[in-house]
């Protein structure tokens, strides 16, 4: 059994959850009635020790914890250690669902579907990829959402003041994942603009990686406590590699989202503004032999001008690396792109400009995830 499904409970943990699975509440005896045995497509496990708490249903696979409170949790100290427990098990990069004993009796059928879509998005993040996902970018500078050309921050074009509303937009035609950048934090070099994050995070159902600024311990916890399910890591991962690969260690590849950012097949950091002598390909070799599975690309040549995809570059790193899941980034003009990039053998592509300018409508976005 994995050790790092229970984020190094104590002995004390264990044999208290030993104790509480031998009891089942009305509640839960009805819930685990659906998630055992793997019935909702993840093993879910009951009563499960994580760190120094314990956890009401735990599926490690997609990292998803479901709680059921009962009418103590209305009161406002528990509510405060619920808050707490759950902030510090999110650092951790676990997801929550939370259920009332009465929507368990009432409402089941409704809690099973959200349960259910939560798994499927967690499931179709680009860390455990089926298919061909696309995956619509929104880029923030002072809250709003922007794009700039090939990483220019003098070319930066405004396109909504809310991020919240073009999360909606997005998770209402069918999108399942978002990518979201914090430009800010990624020039400044520590993170920013979190409560955007947290924003469309409670507001929404979506699978959010974020990256931008993620430099320290801190930084990331803020990031997983914020709501991200991922965090998206570029410049780190070269300027401290100890750090990256300790947080591979800590929260496991699938939670950590390597970025790289090329220009002339070389990587390129902090916010593209610093280009290194690092090769695409060593970096991408090393890091795999660190497990990592899943890399995004974005060719800064390409990023912003709506020219199409970097196709060339993107097939030499999948001939050289056939079990690599590649999400494409930069210069998708087209939905022709996008079976293209599918075509080579890409996992996925990260879309912006062409959704903002309306080179790919969000109708015929719709149509082409339903396809």
């Amino acid at each position: 059994m994995n050790d790092n499904m229970f984020y190094k409970a104590n002995p004390l943990i264990f044999k208290r959850a030993a104790e509480l699975r031998n009891t089942l509440t009305p509640s839960e005896e009805l819930m685990w009635n659906f998630l055992r045995e793997g019935q909702l497509g993840v093993k879910f496990r009951r009563q499960h020790p994580a760190s120094n708490y314990i956890l009401d249903f735990y599926a490690h696979k997609v990292k998803l914890a479901i709680e059921l409170d009962g009418n103590v949790h209305d009161l406002e100290d528990v509510k405060r250690n619920d808050a707490e427990r759950q902030k510090n098990l999110e650092s951790l990069g676990i997801s929550f669902l939370r259920f009332t004993n009465k929507q368990i009796f009432t409402s089941l059928d409704d809690v099973l579907k959200e349960i259910k879509n939560k798994i499927a998005a967690l499931s179709n993040s680009p860390l455990g990829v089926r298919g061909f996902e696309i995956i619509p970018a929104i880029d923030i500078i002072d809250g709003k959402c922007v794009r700039l050309t090939q990483g220019d921050y003098s070319q930066k074009t405004v396109y909504s003041e809310s991020p919240l509303e073009v999360a909606k937009q997005f998770e209402d035609i069918g999108i399942t994942h978002l990518h979201l950048v914090d430009l800010d934090g990624a020039k400044k070099g520590e993170v920013v603009n979190y409560k955007v994050l947290e924003k469309i995070s409670s507001a929404t159902n979506l699978v959010i990686d974020f990256g931008g600024g993620i430099k320290t311990n801190e930084s990331i916890k803020i990031v997983f406590e914020s709501g991200a399910s991922i965090a998206a890591i570029g410049s780190i991962a070269v300027k401290d590699k100890k750090l990256f690969f300790s947080w591979i260690q800590k929260f496991g590849s699938d939670k950590i989202l390597l970025g790289a950012d090329v220009k002339e097949e070389k990587i390129a950091i902090s916010g593209w503004l610093e280009k290194t002598e690092i090769n695409i390909f060593d970096f991408i070799n090393e890091n795999m032999e660190m497990e990592i599975k899943t890399v995004f690309c974005t060719d800064i040549s390409k990023d912003g001008l709506l020219e199409g995809a970097s196709v060339d570059l993107y097939k030499k790193i999948l001939l050289k690396f056939p079990k690599l899941n590649l999400i494409a980034s930069g210069g998708v003009s087209s939905l022709s792109d996008l079976d293209e990039l599918k075509s080579i053998g890409c996992s996925g592509a990260i879309v912006g400009k062409a959704i903002y300018e309306n080179k790919i409508s969000m109708n015929d976005l719709k149509k082409y995830l339903e396809c």
